[in-house]
């Protein structure tokens, strides 16, 4: 994001400063750039998730109504019977006469979800939770298809990427009077050069609030980050349940919980239900603590949308119901946050910024690596020089002490760096000169 054309600062110490945040921007440019690019084009898949699953979904959205419609408890034992063993988990309401209904099922510890046809009890499709393709980009972007380790990757990435934000900011600030043009629109007739630079400088200024806005808001489901929060959260609000997790097994384990074995859902309950017009998605399973509960709950991507409700099993009366105005401060700003981050707040505008995001960010990393390799020495890696004689150390401490505080797993990491850096790459002279470690 740094431009050749701003001035550099005077003093020894600002300049040492400059060379040190610029030696960190490039060290988080190389360590994110290949994860930025994958996050970036799975993130703006997963942006259009509704149209997607409406794709894929479409031969069960128009199915002919040729006889009387089956009972819900019909359609869930036909469900039951294709997959002998299984145990009930959620009845998903449908939206219209002449679509499948989709029970979701615990079937040897695997979620399944069963499409059976309202009208003959046909099922018409079965296909494990996690091998949706929506569902494998989203595992995908969130966890790399590593499980653990990739969450920790991934949030090790976005952490850098903070840096690599903040850092580029710094360096892009102007420090001396100069027109707009290489600031905030590049310059296309000086040279591929400049306008490389100027292509990364420009693309990541316009859009650096928008990808911070993204990583704050993803990082309450990180594995690290998101438990230490959880913990934070759930000292502040201990009684509410956190309705958003950190993984699958804890959603796997949330379904073994709900799972019966023979579900009885009444037809008084489904058609009070269905008056109810919950946001879509809305899932139908039996309450935890009581059998004869049921919980109607919403997951509709617009989280402000969503509704849980507790409704008698035999009656359908409404127990409880709680809105997404009713939920703990800090869930809601979690919620709206996440739904922005997904591209659902505010209709196809969002979807938009997220696309635009997302291409900016493929750019920024293209010309990022475009600029590295033309300008790298041969033999070296082509990192930033150090001053020499310069002590900066006291900001760097604070600077490393505050991101320990808010990003734990960036502060470890940047941790181990120096200490690899200082015990073992500055002690080998090959080393030394290909990472630009030498200072006269």
């Amino acid at each position: 994001m740094a431009s050749a054309n701003v001035k550099q600062p005077k003093s020894n110490l600002n300049k040492g400063l400059y060379c040190i945040i610029w030696r960190w921007h490039f060290y988080a440019g190389l360590l994110c750039i290949p994860l930025i690019i994958t996050l970036a084009i799975s993130g703006g898949i997963y942006l259009f998730k509704p149209q997607i699953d409406s794709w894929i979904d479409a031969p069960y959205q128009n199915l002919a109504v040729t006889a009387k419609r089956s009972t819900a408890n019909q359609q869930i034992n036909a469900a039951l019977m294709a997959l002998p063993g299984s145990r009930f988990s959620s009845y998903q309401l449908p939206e219209h006469a002449q679509q499948a209904v989709v029970v979701h099922l615990l079937y040897h510890g695997r979620r399944m979800l069963v499409y059976v046809n309202p009208y003959n009890l046909q099922v018409l499709k079965k296909i494990d939770y996690e091998d949706q393709f929506i569902r494998m980009v989203r595992t995908f972007h969130g966890e790399l298809l590593a499980g653990d380790v990739g969450s920790v990757i991934v949030e090790l990435a976005a952490c850098w990427a903070i840096v690599l934000i903040l850092t580029g900011l710094y360096l892009w600030w102007p420090r001396s009077s100069r027109t707009l043009a290489g600031v905030v629109y590049p310059r296309l007739r000086q040279g591929r050069r400049v306008f490389w630079r100027d292509l990364h400088a420009v693309i990541a200024i316009w859009i650096s609030s928008m990808v911070l806005f993204l990583l704050i808001t993803g990082l309450p489901w990180t594995l690290v980050w998101g438990s230490a929060f959880k913990e934070l959260r759930q000292w502040n609000v201990p009684i509410v349940k956190q309705d958003w997790t950190l993984s699958r097994a804890e959603e796997n384990t949330n379904t073994v919980k709900m799972s019966v074995a023979r579900p009885n859902l009444s037809e008084t309950l489904l058609a009070r239900s269905m008056v109810l017009n919950v946001a879509p998605p809305a899932l139908l399973s039996v309450s935890r603590k009581d059998s004869n509960i049921w919980k109607l709950k919403s997951r509709h991507q617009n989280r402000p949308l969503r509704i849980e409700a507790w409704l008698n099993g035999e009656t359908g009366e409404i127990i409880r119901k709680e809105s997404f105005n009713e939920r703990p401060v800090i869930d809601r700003v979690i919620g709206i946050g996440v739904a922005a981050h997904e591209g659902q707040l505010f209709g196809w505008f969002n979807q938009l910024l997220g696309v635009i995001t997302a291409l900016g960010l493929v750019l920024m990393s293209i010309s990022g690596f475009v600029l590295w390799q033309r300008r790298k020495p041969v033999g070296s890696l082509g990192a930033p020089p150090l001053l020499p004689n310069v002590r900066v150390g006291k900001i760097v401490v604070m600077i490393t002490l505050l991101l320990a505080a808010v990003l734990p797993l960036l502060a470890i990491s940047i941790l181990v760096i120096l200490l690899v850096e200082w015990f073992v790459l500055k002690r080998i002279e090959p080393s030394r000169k290909w990472l630009g470690l030498q200072t006269s």
